[in-house]
């Protein structure tokens, strides 16, 4: 009589059940995670508000030309990159040489590139060494000018990238995002201006922008708690 063989068990993968439990909670962690960036983001955006408006009042003390020679770079960004030609390129090489100058840290290699304005920080180090050689007004002139320029092309494509990125629950990477990038740019085209221009005062751009923001907050949670007598 022959007997009849058993099939044996096969050697199956990790349950679905584990893979459901492991997809739900990286599910859930990436929507808090993008709840808790949306929030962030929009405490930042009286900061962004409240620094445009304090860097504005600290530009009014330097020369009315050096001002139009700023606005002159950044309206020259814009123009090339809606009318002539996207200076992506231009932005990802920067992009490249911050994630080689950072790649002894890995945190820091995936977000120095949107933080830090590599070509703006170049500038301001080749205008301080060729001012030591070249005393001509002009000098200045031209370096203002390419500062407006690189500090746009960094935030306009910042911007871009950070816009671009997929999976962006409530556009609260975006919102966060560019809301740390722009005030960090701001905030450095403001130190390097205080250190070329006497009275252009980062300390004063700083209290303003914190006075400013304080006063916001003061009348929004005034009006949310409010208590009616």
């Amino acid at each position: 009589m022959e007997k009849t063989e058993l099939p044996k068990p096969e050697n199956k993968p990790e349950s679905s059940l584990g893979k459901d439990i492991k997809s739900k909670l990286s599910g859930f962690s990436t929507w808090v995670f993008g709840i808790t960036k949306f929030i962030l983001g929009i405490f930042l955006l009286p900061f962004v508000y409240t620094a445009t408006v304090a860097f504005l009042n600290e530009l009014n003390t330097i020369d009315l030309g050096l001002q139009h020679y700023f606005w002159a770079g950044v309206i020259t960004l814009v123009i090339i990159h809606l009318l002539v030609w996207e200076p992506q390129p231009v932005y990802a090489k920067g992009h490249k040489i911050l994630e080689v100058v950072f790649s002894f840290f890995q945190p820091l290699v995936k977000v120095a590139p949107y933080l830090l304005p590599i070509y703006t920080i170049v500038l301001f180090c080749l205008y301080l060494l060729l001012s030591l050689i070249i005393k001509s007004p002009d000098l200045l002139d031209y370096f203002i000018f390419f500062l407006g320029f690189s500090v746009s092309l960094h935030l306009v494509f910042s911007a871009k990238t950070l816009r671009s990125k997929k999976s962006d629950f409530l556009k609260g990477n975006y919102i966060f995002g560019f809301s740390l990038v722009y005030l960090l740019n701001l905030g450095i085209i403001c130190f390097f201006f205080s250190l070329i221009f006497d009275k252009f005062s980062f300390v004063n751009f700083s209290n303003q922008a914190y006075e400013f923001a304080k006063d916001i907050f003061k009348a929004v949670f005034s009006q949310l708690f409010v208590v009616s007598k």
